[in-house]
């Protein structure tokens, strides 16, 4: 337990430092571990919560939030997170859809961000309908869809860098909360009790993990690098899922 306390502080330190929660990631290392695929959608949407609850917040207060934009984007993709998390799938379709889905993620991280309010691309109007498919994954394998919205987001220069974070953040913790209500509905509210119980030290860690990622690492480390070493977390963990399985 000790080690994967340890990942998780790791992850929610790189993920919240780049705008993320962790989701997929957490889902990864807990499948490593060899616990229960079922219980592993339902843990890392409970990290994710915990991680982006307090930026969601902090991002707000500061009036960075886009909310017309933010919520139109969360909006859609939240039914969808709902229909995600009630759709049954097998665990060999569960390990390999992570799987591709974090080495996806981990590449996405390398798309360039757009750092000023530079005038949206004429593709950008149709980034909306992107939200239901990313929904819908983050309901089904247990992630919150901002690591593969921010970077789509920074292509289209939907926005500043600052006002896409604070809408990924805000889409993270939509799309957990009813992906994580889609689950328990599937299998049943005896595994929120049986997360809860288990992960508590891992949750503690994404908080402790996730506050000092937000507040301090973009002031210590360049940025580029964080997200560098958090695209190479991404893919090295989803190359170990897809080789284990």
């Amino acid at each position: 337990m000790l080690w994967l306390a340890a990942a998780f502080f790791l992850t929610a330190l790189l993920y919240a430092s780049v705008g993320f929660g962790g989701g997929s990631t957490y889902s990864a290392l807990l499948a490593l571990a060899g616990f229960d695929f079922r219980l592993l959608p339902v843990l890392s949407l409970l990290c994710n919560l915990v991680v982006v609850v307090g930026s969601s917040i902090r991002f707000a207060r500061a009036k960075i939030t886009p909310w017309k934009g933010a919520l139109l984007l969360t909006g859609l993709a939240a039914p969808a997170a709902f229909l995600g998390g009630l759709t049954p799938i097998q665990e060999g379709a569960f390990f390999l859809l992570l799987g591709v889905s974090l080495i996806f993620a981990g590449l996405l991280l390398f798309v360039p961000r757009s750092d000023t309010d530079g005038e949206a691309t004429k593709i950008g109007r149709f980034v909306p309908l992107a939200a239901i498919p990313l929904g819908y994954l983050s309901g089904l394998v247990g992630i919150g869809g901002g690591i593969f919205l921010a970077p789509l987001l920074h292509l289209v220069r939907w926005n500043s860098a600052r006002a896409i974070a604070a809408t990924a953040s805000l889409f993270i913790l939509v799309n957990s909360a009813f992906g994580l209500a889609g689950q328990l509905l599937k299998n049943g509210t005896a595994l929120l009790v049986e997360a809860a119980g288990f992960g508590l030290p891992l949750m503690v860690a994404v908080v402790v993990g996730g506050q000092i990622g937000s507040l301090l690492a973009l002031r210590l480390f360049p940025a580029t690098a964080i997200r560098a070493l958090t695209a190479i977390l991404t893919m090295w963990v989803g190359a170990r899922l897809l080789l284990a399985g």
